[in-house]
């Protein structure tokens, strides 16, 4: 597998402290750029020997991904990257609603810390000037990172990534990124502009409306490639 030599050089990041966390940090990350796209089966073997880590740690890290929802065991089968449903798009959603406006909504007097959001917005507009689609969605994410990280709170950070994580398991599967992410460049900027004038109220409507739009725009595009893939398979 072609994806096995970059995850090779993930090696040294496992350092003399290997642990399941550290395997499972870097498989999180793999499968958030798309080495492991939803579908593929995950090897013990390949995997364990381009880390240079024992079946007993990678399962654990396996267990881990799987507790977060980005891995699904099945029985007699072996370990695959998961493959979201509609629904399950649709709880991603109402979760970032919950939390990101709320995070919004409670950041107080301004002015706010908004350089990691100038700084994610600046990147997804040198994406898609390059017309580096994966780019302008990576961006996107770290926009959002950025904006829960405005709260201050660890564990809310910690519960988002694995979110933000899911969700890049149905951008995956959009075979027109450009369509899907491009819209959202200058929402994002909008927000981050709104942000900067101390609007607070006026970001969290913006930030309701992109959400509410955002998920529209997937459940369309979405609903049909894993209804295409059903078929191709049936």
């Amino acid at each position: 597998m072609a994806e096995l030599s970059g995850l090779a050089d993930d090696r040294a990041l496992l350092g003399r402290t290997s642990t399941a966390e550290r395997v499972a940090d870097i498989l999180r990350s793999r499968i958030a750029e798309g080495y492991f796209p939803p579908g593929t089966r995950l090897s013990e073997d390949s995997i364990g020997a381009a880390l240079g880590v024992s079946r007993n740690t990678l399962r654990e890290a396996f267990r881990l991904l799987t507790h977060e929802r980005l891995l699904v065991h099945e029985l007699n089968r072996g370990v695959f990257v998961r493959v979201l449903t509609v629904e399950d798009v649709e709880d991603i959603y109402r979760t970032r609603t919950l939390v990101e406006c709320a995070v919004v909504r409670g950041l107080g007097e301004p002015p706010y810390a908004v350089d990691g959001l100038a700084t994610a917005v600046a990147n997804g507009r040198r994406a898609a000037r390059e017309e580096e689609w994966t780019g302008v969605s990576t961006a996107n994410i770290h926009f959002h990172r950025e904006l829960v990280a405005l709260a201050g709170s660890a564990r809310t950070d910690e519960l988002m990534r694995s979110v933000f994580a899911e969700l890049r398991l149905a951008f995956h599967v959009v075979d027109d990124p450009r369509r899907l992410h491009e819209p959202y460049l200058a929402r994002n900027r909008e927000i981050l502009q709104t942000l900067q004038k101390g609007d607070r109220d006026g970001a969290e409507r913006l930030l309701a409306g992109y959400l509410d739009d955002s998920l529209r725009g997937l459940v369309a595009v979405y609903g049909r490639r894993v209804a295409d893939g059903a078929r191709g398979t049936g």
